[in-house]
């Protein structure tokens, strides 16, 4: 076995944390002028002022970027590069869910070498240099803090692209479980679950090695349990900082290993809808799992056993459907829509979302060889989802 991890983002954990930044930030090249990139859903929260008047207090100008998409698109990032260059910003700041910190990266790329999201895609551009970057998660699931990727949406197509390279990872992830006491319980599930999808299909995928395979088991043992008690009690900062700490840890499974069919769909729906990326990808996980699981019941029921589903003494067999029964169980407590019932998604769609999803360059990492014709089917098999 060859495999390769890289990491160079130091990360910072802990309740509070977010009050440091201005020291976190100093020192590691982030200069005087700091643009903050957040959405307007996280500026309406209130939390980017108090972050803003503590780091102007500290001799830093600010200026507040927010014309991010909940699929972050090509055009945004690319304004948000020539207003960076415009207002002679010297680094950028990340604070929101994974739209918020997918746009930050890739304006820290298009700031310094200039062109479009789709050139550095189809390689019409190499990566070169980036602006610094500091990334402050709002949301428990993305893991995007401590990613080489970026997943942007080419407004033109609906192609869901990805900028991947390890310049990409911030110099600086600031964790503060505080951030996601106001996280509404619908995005809380959301993106709770596309925490677990990092961690199984970073675990799973052809490309995942025993360190990303370790981070992996350790999200999963973590997400299982908190995610319910966060739901049970949005303000148990405990099981706030659970959920977080899981969705690092997958963050750093995923990171440097890759994700697979869930996110292919997934993407293809955000691409062709909007769709929030974690309520995709948690409508999704169940159909995929049970697909994967055909001529893969030993790694499944790994799977299993460290989610809880499985002991010791049940087959491979035995603990793989465990699986896939324990997390229709648990998708459906924490309510997940079904795909028929999220807005826009119909039929008639299915042969442009079967295109999407198979051209998404993470359709070859999925642990089962998987075609147009399945993906066809997995569609399916969500759409007519009974209960």
């Amino acid at each position: 076995m060859m495999f390769t991890y890289q990491m160079g983002t130091q990360i910072e954990f802990g309740p509070g944390l977010v009050s440091r930044l201005p020291g976190l930030v100093e020192g590691i090249g982030f200069g005087k002028r700091i643009m903050i990139v957040t959405d307007p859903g996280i500026q309406e929260t209130g939390l980017i002022s108090p972050i803003k008047q503590t780091l102007q207090a500290a001799g830093y100008q600010t200026l507040v970027y927010q014309e991010v998409a909940p699929n972050p698109r090509d055009v945004d990032c690319e304004a948000g590069a020539k207003v960076y260059v415009e207002q002679g910003m010297t680094g950028v700041i990340g604070i929101g869910g994974g739209s918020a910190m997918d746009t930050a990266k890739a304006i820290t790329l298009l700031s310094q070498t200039g062109g479009r999201v789709s050139d550095y895609v189809d390689g019409a551009r190499p990566y070169e240099c980036v602006a610094p970057l500091a990334l402050v998660p709002t949301t428990a699931g993305t893991g995007s803090e401590v990613t080489r990727s970026a997943v942007i949406t080419e407004s033109s197509t609906h192609r869901k692209m990805t900028l991947k390279h390890a310049m990409l990872r911030p110099l600086l992830a600031v964790l503060d479980p505080a951030l996601t006491l106001t996280v509404p319980p619908a995005v809380t599930s959301a993106t709770g679950v596309d925490a677990l999808v990092h961690a199984i299909e970073g675990y799973t995928c052809r490309s995942s090695s025993p360190i990303t395979q370790a981070f992996g088991a350790a999200a999963m043992r973590v997400i299982i349990p908190a995610l319910p008690r966060v739901m049970q009690n949005p303000t148990d900062l405990a099981a706030r900082s659970d959920m977080l700490q899981g969705s690092l840890l997958a963050g750093l499974c995923f990171g440097a290993s890759d994700v697979a069919s869930v996110h292919c769909l997934a993407e293809a729906l955000g691409g062709l809808y909007d769709t929030p990326h974690g309520l995709a990808n948690a409508v999704f996980l169940p159909h995929v799992l049970r697909f994967n699981v055909v001529g893969h019941e030993a790694l499944h029921a790994d799977l299993s056993q460290i989610m809880g589903f499985a002991s010791r003494e049940d087959t491979p067999a035995e603990a793989s459907t465990k699986l896939v029964e324990g997390i229709v169980q648990w998708v459906r407590h924490l309510g997940i829509p079904r795909l028929r019932d999220l807005p826009k998604v119909s039929p008639a769609d299915f042969d442009e979302l079967v295109e999407l999803a198979f051209a998404n360059g993470s359709t070859p990492s999925n642990v089962r060889t998987v075609s147009r014709g399945d993906y066809r089917e997995l569609l399916l098999s969500a759409y007519e989802e009974q209960g």
